[in-house]
């Protein structure tokens, strides 16, 4: 099943949305006869940017995390590798502040191992799974559009942490 699914009317109970399910196989995380893996959506949220009837579905795989993506205009023009450094140079400025509000159990995950950065380090580099903020070969090849924060975790608030990186990296305001 994709990210995106029409239902036929609105869904109040998360028992009466569909089960998301794959095989584990394709994706490296199984092998053999335990291959089909099988997820039960457990809540239902509104989607604060389609609204309506809209809601958000999340998938839970290997170590759950967030990841926001950030790109705005100015990222996308010809010059946006320097407005994307200056943003990730902002967000190294309040790394502290950031993993405060990224959600709870960050030091358990955030080791420097298994594709993590270490929680007292900001890094970011290009094509880099380790580094705090990861931009990819694309971005840095073009010369413009995005970066993405792999530090928050699945438990984060998103509004906590949209409204940080977009104050600290969109806006400017360290």
């Amino acid at each position: 099943m994709g990210d995106i699914q029409t239902l036929p009317a609105p869904v109040s109970d998360p028992q009466k949305l569909p089960k998301w399910n794959y095989d584990g196989l394709s994706t490296g995380q199984a092998l053999g006869k335990d291959s089909e893996v099988v997820l039960y959506p457990q809540a239902i949220f509104k989607d604060p940017f389609r609204r309506g009837n809209n809601i958000l579905r999340r998938k839970v795989t290997n170590w759950v995390v967030y990841r926001w993506l950030s790109w705005t205009k100015s990222m996308r023009n010809e010059s946006g590798f320097e407005v994307i450094k200056k943003a990730i140079e902002n967000l190294k400025l309040r790394h502290k502040d950031h993993i405060a509000a990224y959600g709870e159990g960050n030091d358990r995950r955030l080791t420097g191992r298994h594709e993590t950065t270490n929680i007292d380090t900001f890094s970011w580099g290009v094509a880099n799974r380790g580094a705090s903020v990861k931009v990819g070969r694309d971005t840095a090849k073009e010369g413009k559009w995005y970066f993405k924060d792999k530090r928050p975790a699945s438990n984060m608030d998103p509004y906590v942490v949209n409204s940080m990186i977009v104050e600290t990296a969109i806006l400017c305001k360290p």
